[in-house]
């Protein structure tokens, strides 16, 4: 491949113009495509998310491959993202054998084992529930709920009235929403909606055997959704089951239920994989930021109410909010965070300044953490604004490869992960903002707003 042709190339991938590289290199005929071309062009179709073309062009340079890392780590990239992730573990394991060390490769590769286990548990389960219910057919039906109470079920607040609550579903609403969901509703979650329409429960969490983004032994729910169309968290409403399937990407197995407090980034579903769309489906927990990882939660909707436990069983939050002081006010910074703070001359005492943004953090949210709110957002700015000082000429990709590096995995003062959605979130709101410049490739704040920036570090 041309030098000319590799800068251009390079230079629409840090721009995210995955589909002009397409555009360019399919335009070359393809017995004159050589190995650099096909890996081009096959990484840009990872990056478009059409990861069976992907496979198709690595396939066509697999001998020339078989050494090389990146054509390893890229095969993987795209097996895992289809969600074979056994066969993503077993390309993962060759790159990181070809090259070691490399912190994605072990981040994938780790993940791959993972879920591939967590998969094949999960089909074994499906393929027994499946089983199951051919050789007993369907159950003698009970009333719902007639061994618990549902008086002291619901919490009343105004948030539950006008984002939830809608009067009692009448049988021609719930016909209607069955109709345009393409499911049956289980005569359970019915019988609860005729006492309350959807709403907050005093009892919001569930405990899980395996973790999830949320937590080591349990999960977590905002609200669950009521039948009808017109408020925001009903089955059919703004953010209903419909909107997070389609605009988030669930997947298309079920009715998306309950919300949680991650604001879209999991939910809880109905599964009618097992049952058919006129069964009765089992209750999962949906995990986007794991790539849509399935976590089994309940056999039916009832066993998933009556399991539901007050999170006054899983607060730690004294304990844990005195361990997030102490790391914030005296953990060690990581080696990257001590060079770029080193670096500062327009800041005095610029540790200080992070460490009391991050103190800060921690008397809001109880932990340190960093997500969507607001405080978070300045903590990406402070982040974002040290690196390219230290380091002007930076692409996007760079940056969302040093940035782990920061404080994400910071050890003695990291928050031990991050989602990668919410930094590119915060990039790109950035970017629409104008607050940031993206030209041929590279990335930086303006000069008006890396002012406000260094501003808001020496008032903190």
């Amino acid at each position: 491949m041309e030098q000319t042709l590799f800068d251009q190339l390079n230079e629409w991938h840090e721009e995210d113009q995955h589909q002009r590289i397409v555009d360019c290199l399919t335009a070359i005929p393809g017995e004159e495509r050589d190995y650099e071309v096909v890996s081009q062009l096959a990484r840009a179709y990872n990056n478009l998310g059409l990861y069976e073309e992907a496979l198709n062009q690595f396939e066509t340079i697999s001998e020339a491959g078989k050494q090389d890392f990146l054509w390893h780590y890229r095969v993987g990239f795209a097996l895992y993202h289809l969600k074979q992730y056994e066969e993503a573990a077993q390309a993962f394991s060759r790159s990181e054998q070809l090259e070691p060390g490399d912190q994605h490769t072990e981040y994938f590769l780790e993940q791959s084992i993972h879920k591939a286990e967590k998969q094949k548990r999960e089909e074994i389960r499906l393929a027994k529930k499946k089983a199951s219910q051919e050789l007993n057919g369907s159950q003698a039906k009970k009333i719902p709920f007639s061994d618990m109470s549902l008086t002291d079920f619901w919490e009343d607040s105004e948030y539950s009235r006008e984002s939830y609550q809608s009067e009692p579903p009448t049988d021609d609403l719930i016909d209607s929403i069955e109709k345009e969901l393409g499911y049956k509703l289980p005569s359970s979650y019915i019988h609860l909606m005729k006492q309350q329409n959807g709403g907050v429960p005093k009892n919001t969490c569930f405990p899980t055997e395996e973790p999830t983004s949320w937590s080591e032994d349990h999960i977590a729910i905002t609200g669950i959704m009521g039948i009808g169309r017109e408020k925001s968290y009903s089955l059919c409403g703004e953010f209903g089951s419909p909107f997070m399937i389609e605009e988030w990407g669930y997947p298309d197995i079920g009715v998306v239920i309950c919300d949680c407090p991650s604001a879209g980034h999991d939910v809880v579903m109905l599964d009618y994989r097992a049952c058919g769309k006129d069964g009765e489906p089992e209750v999962i927990h949906v995990d986007q930021e794991g790539d849509y990882e399935i976590t089994f939660l309940a056999d039916n909707f009832e066993e998933f109410i009556k399991g539901l436990v007050s999170e006054e069983e899983y607060d730690t939050s004294e304990e844990d909010k005195e361990k997030a002081f102490e790391k914030v006010a005296h953990g060690k910074f990581s080696p990257l965070l001590e060079e770029l703070c080193s670096r500062v001359t327009e800041v005095e005492q610029v540790e200080q300044k992070i460490r009391s943004i991050c103190t800060r953090i921690v008397e809001e949210k109880g932990h340190f953490s960093f997500h969507a709110d607001e405080l978070s957002y300045v903590m990406y700015d402070v982040q974002f604004w040290l690196y390219t000082k230290s380091y002007p000429d930076t692409s996007r990709d760079q940056y969302l490869e040093a940035y782990q590096n920061i404080i994400a995995f910071g050890k003695e003062f990291g928050i031990g992960g991050y989602g990668p959605s919410f930094i590119t979130d915060w990039l790109d709101n950035r970017i629409k903002e104008g607050r940031i410049v993206q030209d041929h490739g590279m990335i930086w704040f303006t000069d008006s707003y890396a002012g406000e920036v260094i501003k808001l570090l020496r008032d903190a």
